[in-house]
């Protein structure tokens, strides 16, 4: 049976009724307002910050390419087919990396990747070094590349590392399913990583002080002359916020003892950190 032009249940109708409903339900149209609307949630306690930074990391890597985040080409510990053994194991040990590519006459000719983990026959006596024989297929891939189409590849293939080529073929950087998830997740440190102890405290030129709100108040004591208790609280953002007596925002100061607290940074769970002056007496 044909459908009465004038009716009201056809497809071209309910598509109509469709796309006026999205106009007036609130949901999100764009990443922007998606964004923002995740945001809000984390806000409302309905998602965890770390949640809301992976979520904002997994939409990022839509955005990003290859060159974004790529170890340029100076950066990349590679070796030549010609290197001895001996150089090669010493490299890896302080290193610490687990791959790495292996180039022919010049750093544009990779042949293949080397694993570290192939090495070990040769640390004894028996094997003839034959660097040739255990090497793995290098994967290239063009800087222009989407981190979110590498990191399905790096899943599809289960490889972890490529080199990256420029537009005549030459050797640009590299990059690692490493990179590609610390864009999601954040900053991954293993045991080879430098361990650094934070900066907490910034002395300015005009004698105050920038300083993260995680600063210990005996370190704050020790840099200032200060002389505050430290029974109650271990760090300068845990006082400062109790004198508040609520979670501040931006901009917001206190005077405790000699000294203002100005809060220069801060989310929607705690202070970050904050701007320390002495008060005129």
């Amino acid at each position: 049976m044909n459908e009465d032009p004038g009716s009201t249940s056809g497809p071209a109708h309910r598509s109509w009724w469709d796309r006026l409903g999205h106009m007036f339900s609130g949901e999100p149209r764009n990443r922007q307002e998606l964004l923002e609307e995740l945001r809000a949630a984390q806000a409302k306690g309905l998602l965890s910050n770390d949640t809301l930074t992976m979520v904002e990391g997994a939409i990022k890597v839509t955005e990003l390419s290859v060159d974004d985040v790529m170890v340029p080409r100076a950066q990349i510990v590679m070796f030549s087919t010609e290197a001895p053994l001996a150089d090669i194991l010493a490299t890896v040990i302080e290193s610490g990396h687990s791959r790495f590519p292996i180039h022919g006459e010049d750093k544009d000719e990779i042949v293949g990747i080397l694993l570290a983990k192939d090495l070990l026959k040769y640390i004894g006596d028996g094997h003839v070094f034959d660097i040739h024989s255990i090497l793995r297929p290098a994967v290239l891939i063009p800087e222009s590349m989407r981190l979110n189409v590498l990191l399905a590849e790096f899943r599809h293939t289960r490889n972890h590392m490529a080199l990256v080529v420029d537009e005549y073929g030459g050797v640009a950087g590299l990059i690692t399913i490493e990179d590609v998830l610390e864009e999601i997740v954040g900053e991954i440190d293993d045991e080879h990583d430098d361990e650094e102890e934070p900066e907490l405290m910034h002395e300015q030129a005009d004698g105050g002080w920038l300083l993260s709100a995680l600063t210990p108040i005996d370190d704050f004591n020790e840099q200032t002359g200060a002389d505050f208790s430290d029974e109650e609280f271990d760090t300068v953002g845990g006082m400062a916020t109790s004198e508040f007596g609520h979670l501040p925002e931006v901009g917001e100061e206190i005077a405790i003892g000699n000294y203002l607290f100005h809060v220069t940074e801060a989310d929607d769970r705690r202070v970050q950190q904050f701007r320390v002056t002495r008060r005129s007496r």
